[in-house]
């Protein structure tokens, strides 16, 4: 399971600022990373399957996803 460490937090928050959305591509692949951090896609177009995944998991790709909001 994904836990967030306070690096994680730090780049989630400095990518965030510059891209939302990179920010939150960043953290699902983080979630469905294995121990090794290693990501696998069955099909050949992982671009598709990205996408597919950012609409299902997040209700706004755009927002802050992280709990606790963002830290200034």
């Amino acid at each position: 399971m994904f836990a967030v460490t306070r690096k994680f937090r730090r780049d989630y928050d400095r990518i965030f600022r510059e891209d939302p959305a990179a920010a939150n591509t960043f953290l699902l692949l983080a979630e469905l990373a294995d121990g090794k951090g290693d990501v696998k896609f069955k099909t050949s177009c992982p671009s598709l399957d990205i996408y597919q995944l950012m609409t299902a998991r997040f209700d706004d790709p755009l927002a802050y996803q992280l709990p606790g909001g963002p830290k200034r």
